[in-house]
């Protein structure tokens, strides 16, 4: 079950950055275009896009899970907090959930089933 818990998250996570980077999948508003080069927008697109790929991988789970909780964390604090105090009017709870799923990632681990540790059984 951690297995299945690291890869749908992963593949879910890697959708917001395609979604930011490479305006795929399409946002039913037509999106707002593609980030400028550095930008906060573009940063949070790097880390979903990179994050996603590693967790669904299963590879250096423990540092991407951590990198993305905390990117999940500044994301709830600074885009969504600010706008209500309940996530569910401020559109922050996925973010909370990813939040602390990365987080319990980072610290379990990838799984018996994970590149990590069929790299561990080679070394």
């Amino acid at each position: 079950m951690l297995s299945l818990l690291r890869c749908v998250s992963g593949l879910v996570f890697l959708q917001h950055g395609t979604q930011k980077l490479l305006q795929f999948p399409v946002s039913p508003d037509g999106g707002g275009g593609y980030p400028e080069l550095f930008s906060m927008m573009w940063v949070a697109g790097v880390i979903e896009f990179a994050g996603g790929v590693l967790l669904t991988l299963d590879l250096f789970t423990r540092p991407a899970a951590f990198v993305c909780s905390g990117m999940m964390a500044v994301a709830y604090f600074m885009v969504h907090a600010p706008r209500d105090i309940y996530p569910i009017l401020n559109g922050g709870d996925l973010a909370i959930i990813f939040c602390f799923v990365f987080f319990y990632l980072a610290a379990a681990g990838g799984g018996p089933f994970s590149l990590d540790a069929q790299i561990r059984k080679t070394a």
